[in-house]
């Protein structure tokens, strides 16, 4: 039996790792890869050496003159020719707008915390999301993307109206549906100058507000994300 290749995930800062994506691929028995952009791993140049690729958050811009920007770029485009599914949290749906046409710039203002997201009245949201009309996401952005030509905006809230795009069998997201409480807790501990020097914007929660029934809330995310990552597996090359 021909083994499937694994899902190749890319870490740009030690804190924004998988979370509860990789908790689902291993319940479902998906193998995958972890790319460290941050320790300076090697990256790979050929998107058909695995299933899929998934990339995650990370404190920079898609704009920032990196070296490893344009090669993801590039690689999140070999994915989109070769009908290899691209996932990609905050950041990662960043990365996936600008590759795929889309422009990267300013949210009218910072977004930090719970927030509540409205899934569009369109089939293809309810695709990804399910017959639900709205969930609770994690958030932590000061840019936004906006919908690359031919995907359809799936998800948007108040503060920032482009919150997912879908794209055939990739998906990018701003807010982030991977948290775990772990994650929550250490963001919080890691941002607190971020979240102080921010507190001006209405979108912005402090760290107490952050942690509030936080086991509740992060059960309820993971049952949100399970939905929307049961829906892309379904596309991974087999």
């Amino acid at each position: 039996m021909q083994t499937m290749k694994p899902v190749a995930i890319f870490r740009h800062a030690p804190s924004e790792g998988p979370g509860y994506f990789a908790t689902f691929l291993d319940i479902h028995g998906i193998p995958w890869q972890l790319f460290r952009v941050d320790a300076g791993d090697a990256l790979p140049t050929d998107a058909r050496l695995f299933s899929g690729l998934v990339f995650m958050g990370g404190p920079m811009s898609v704009n920032d003159d990196l070296p490893w920007i344009p090669h993801s770029l590039a690689l999140i485009r070999q994915a989109a020719q070769a009908d290899i599914p691209v996932l990609g949290h905050c950041l990662g749906g960043q990365l996936m707008a600008k590759a795929l046409g889309g422009v990267v710039g300013r949210n009218p203002v910072k977004e930090i915390g719970w927030s509540e997201v409205a899934v569009a009245d369109n089939a293809t949201a309810k695709a990804w999301f399910g017959e639900g009309k709205k969930f609770d996401a994690f958030h932590w952005h000061g840019e936004t993307f906006s919908i690359p030509s031919g995907a359809t905006g799936i998800l948007g809230n108040a503060h920032c109206a482009n919150q997912a795009f879908a794209l055939g069998k990739h998906l990018g997201m701003q807010c982030h549906i991977e948290m775990t409480e772990e994650m929550v807790r250490e963001w919080c501990e890691l941002g607190k100058e971020e979240i102080a020097s921010a507190s001006t914007s209405p979108a912005v929660q402090q760290p107490a507000e952050i942690m509030e029934n936080l086991a509740e809330r992060v059960k309820a995310l993971n049952a949100a994300a399970q939905k929307t990552y049961t829906k892309w597996i379904e596309g991974l090359v087999r």
